[in-house]
């Protein structure tokens, strides 16, 4: 893949540059920036994710699994039937099954998010782009695929000059 690398020393700038490929039908936009940009959240509109389904099967599973397990261990595997009780007393079954959905559902999270954000990631090839250090500090980086959409990479350096960025260039070289 080739992508177009756009720095840029004003906010309003970057920002009205982001805007204005989203215009252009550009959806695969990476931004970094030195702090959270509000007005971003509302151009980029990225769609809501799958972890919280992901979090509710985990905990929907953990609880299935708590309330089989005691019921299994209380009724099948060792039945003592003390002062007339019913073998599967799922009332009491509750505190435990809780606990076992409470802790599918934060396992899920986790490796969930692991899996959704493809870590871990020892090597992160945008790394190597030259100047991407300074975006943590006093930068913004806009970073666009080639191709993508309906703009050529001629059109995207157009639309980017307009904006007067800091510098321009393709990455990889």
């Amino acid at each position: 893949m080739n992508f177009l690398v756009a720095t840029f020393a004003e906010e309003r700038s970057f920002v009205d540059a982001v805007g204005r490929l989203r215009e252009e039908g550009i959806e695969r936009l990476e931004t970094y920036t030195p702090y959270p940009v509000e007005a971003l959240v509302h151009i980029l509109r990225r769609p809501a994710g799958r972890l919280p389904l992901v979090v509710l099967l985990g905990g929907g599973l953990g609880l299935a699994f708590g309330l089989f397990l005691q019921w299994y261990a209380s009724a099948v595997s060792f039945p003592i039937n003390i002062g007339g009780r019913p073998w599967a007393s799922w009332p009491a079954f509750l505190p435990i099954a809780f606990e076992i959905a409470v802790l599918g559902a934060v396992l899920a999270a986790f490796f969930g998010f692991c899996v959704l954000a493809d870590l871990p990631r020892p090597h992160q090839p945008v790394a190597a782009i030259a100047g991407l250090e300074r975006a943590s500090r006093d930068r913004f980086v806009l970073i666009v695929e080639k191709g993508e959409g309906r703009a050529d990479s001629t059109h995207l350096h157009v639309v980017l000059q307009e904006f007067a960025p800091c510098s321009i260039a393709s990455w990889p070289s």
